[in-house]
């Protein structure tokens, strides 16, 4: 299941400069703040499978409707967890009261705390941990070939004599039928959220790595 059954969050919310009374507060309060992030995080799969964990720190500023604007991370491993806290804050788009004399231009920052479910996992294994995150970053030079080679096929620019390279580093990457299946997963769950972006980037992605099992998808919620 892509959404972690044992997922802890740090609420702790900084504004720097701006005295208690002036911050802007998530409706409903922190519990609300709380129960929101739980609902709506999808743990991502390579984390999920390699049992990383993570603290993901996330500023972003609001506007005088409590917009979400300019959310980046600000600290983090540089791997799918950070996406994944990107995407939730900008989901709380709208969902923060703010008060008359707040300053928009004030930054904020929201840590979020992942932990992959214990049961399977066990304890925190810190060499493990830092030896996937390694393996994360390498393996995006191959993704990027996999995917730069389907995106230039769908445009019939691509060299096919290569495609038994392609299917090669595929098969090394596990990106078989579970792990497409597991993809359509979350992206369905981040579509029923109403996050329709963050579906289409994840049915487009399933699509430039050879696969059409998003295509219907892509047709009917993608296309401009």
């Amino acid at each position: 299941m892509l959404k972690a059954l044992y997922l802890h969050i740090a609420l702790v919310l900084f504004s720097a400069g701006i005295a208690a009374a002036q911050q802007p507060a998530f409706k409903g309060g922190q519990q609300a703040l709380t129960d929101f992030l739980k609902a709506k995080i999808v743990y991502p799969e390579y984390s999920r499978q390699n049992c990383i964990s993570g603290t993901i720190n996330v500023s972003f500023t609001l506007d005088k409707d409590g917009v979400v604007h300019n959310a980046r991370v600000q600290q983090g491993p540089g791997i799918d967890l950070d996406e994944e806290a990107l995407r939730v804050i900008r989901l709380t788009s709208g969902q923060w009261a703010i008060p008359t004399a707040y300053n928009i231009s004030t930054t904020i920052v929201q840590p979020i705390r992942f932990d992959p479910d214990p049961a399977r996992c066990g304890p925190a294994n810190i060499r493990d941990m830092q030896s996937a995150i390694a393996g994360y970053k390498a393996q995006q030079e191959l993704e990027n070939a996999v995917t730069n080679y389907y995106i230039n096929k769908y445009q019939g620019k691509a060299d096919t004599a290569k495609e038994a390279v392609i299917l090669g580093i595929k098969r090394q990457l596990g990106y078989d039928d579970d792990f497409i299946n597991d993809q359509l997963s979350g992206a369905n769950e981040k579509f029923k959220q109403g996050d329709k972006t963050g579906a289409c980037a994840d049915w487009n992605f399933i699509r430039n790595i050879g696969s059409d099992k998003a295509d219907d998808f892509i047709r009917k919620y993608c296309t401009p």
